[in-house]
């Protein structure tokens, strides 16, 4: 999909040449499989819209330990620099798990985009606010249910995606290792 057709999806985008000009701001990237897009610990300054392909973000410790804290399948808004990010530098890496077609604007110029203009600042809050309600949904997820749960939720908060990304990304994003997915799947799979 194309950038200014993904931002006409938006009720706050829906003027043709609004949408036109805030699309003309973004640069298009491609990523191959397995390609990082953004690296933990690396200045980053920019805003992604991912138009077709998959990414995951993902945390690691000190000891190497990687938990993925983001999926996405395109096209769709990568979580916004200002949650992802302190004093400009990324507290995630974001790579490739198929091949990616990205768009990215930096986000001083995105911000200068939404004080200039209505509509953008509209869509850019509303990027925004879901995120952090995606964000919160998972917290509660992660504090408030048990696996079985987990995945439950996995399954109506991101339809298809077990059938998308490698079973290590999902166990991990849903807090649980990867044996007891495979568990919690195999035992849905056998019946009560």
């Amino acid at each position: 999909m194309d950038l200014r057709t993904f931002l006409l999806q938006s009720p706050d985008l829906s003027d043709i040449a609004c949408a036109e000009g805030f699309a003309a701001r973004w640069k298009r990237r491609h990523f191959d499989k397995g390609a990082q897009v953004s690296r933990q610990g690396q200045p980053e300054t920019d805003e992604y819209v991912v138009l077709a392909g998959c990414l995951v973000s993902s945390i690691c410790d000190e000891a190497g330990k990687e938990v993925c804290v983001g999926v996405y399948v395109g096209p769709c808004v990568v979580t916004p620099n200002i949650a992802r990010t302190r004093d400009g530098v990324s507290l995630v890496s974001i790579s490739a798990t198929t091949d990616a077609t990205i768009a990215r604007v930096d986000s001083n110029l995105l911000s200068e985009l939404m004080i200039a203009s209505r509509p953008i600042r509209d869509w850019g809050n509303t990027v925004l606010r879901d995120a952090l309600s995606e964000k919160a949904e998972r917290e509660w997820c992660l504090a408030a249910l048990g696996g079985a749960e987990r995945l439950t939720w996995f399954r109506w908060a991101f339809p298809g995606y077990e059938a998308i990304f490698p079973h290590t990304f999902i166990a991990s994003f849903l807090g649980m290792t990867p044996v007891t997915l495979s568990r919690l799947r195999s035992r849905e799979k056998q019946g009560p």
